[in-house]
C-alpha cells in the first residue's frame, strides 16, 4: 500500500473523467446542433408544404408542385440530418481514455485490497501491527531502568568501603 500510488491513480481517475466527459459533451453538442439544424430545416419543409397548400387552392398546379418538391427535399435533408445526428461516433480518443479510466480503476482495486488485508491482518492480530512500533522504545526503557537500579547499587557498595 503506497500511498503516493493511490494518488497518482486518483489524479488519473480524476483526468480520464474529465476527458471522458469533455468528449462525450462534444458528441451531445454536435448532435444537437445538428438537430436543431434539422428542425430548422423541417420547420421550412413545413411552411414551404404549408405554402403548397395555399397555391393549391389559390393557383394552378405549377405553383403549388413547385412549392410541395421544395418542402419534400426540406424534409428529406431533415431526416438525413436527423440520422446523422443519432449516429454518435466513438472516437479513438473516448476509446483510450476509457481504457486509462479502467486501469487506474483496477490499481485503486489492487491497493485497497492490499490496505484491506493489511487492517484485517493488524485486527486479527493487533500486536504484529503494534510491536515492531514498540519494541525499540521498550528496550531502551529497559536498558535505563537497569543502568539507574545499576547505579545506586554500585554507590551503596562504595559507601561502607571508607
Amino acid at each position: 500500500m503506497n500511498i503516493e500510488s493511490i494518488l497518482t491513480n486518483l489524479r488519473v481517475l480524476w483526468r480520464t473523467d474529465r476527458i471522458i466527459a469533455d468528449i462525450r459533451m462534444r458528441h451531445l453538442l454536435v448532435g444537437l446542433a445538428l438537430r436543431a439544424l434539422a428542425a430548422l430545416i423541417a420547420g421550412f419543409g413545413l411552411l414551404m408544404l404549408e405554402l403548397a397548400a395555399y397555391f393549391a387552392l389559390v393557383q394552378v398546379w405549377s405553383a403549388i408542385s413547385a412549392a410541395a418538391a421544395l418542402g419534400a427535399v426540406n424534409l428529406a435533408i431533415a431526416a438525413v440530418l436527423f440520422v446523422l445526428a443519432s449516429r454518435s461516433p466513438a472516437g479513438r480518443e473516448l476509446e483510450l481514455a476509457t481504457e486509462i479510466h479502467d486501469t487506474s480503476v483496477e490499481a485503486l482495486q489492487v491497493e485497497a485490497r492490499a490496505l484491506q488485508s493489511q487492517l484485517s491482518g493488524m485486527i486479527h492480530h493487533p500486536l504484529n501491527g503494534v510491536l515492531p512500533s514498540l519494541i525499540v522504545p521498550l528496550i531502551t526503557v529497559i536498558i535505563r531502568s537497569l543502568k539507574t537500579r545499576a547505579a545506586p547499587s554500585a554507590a551503596t557498595t562504595a559507601a561502607p568501603q571508607k
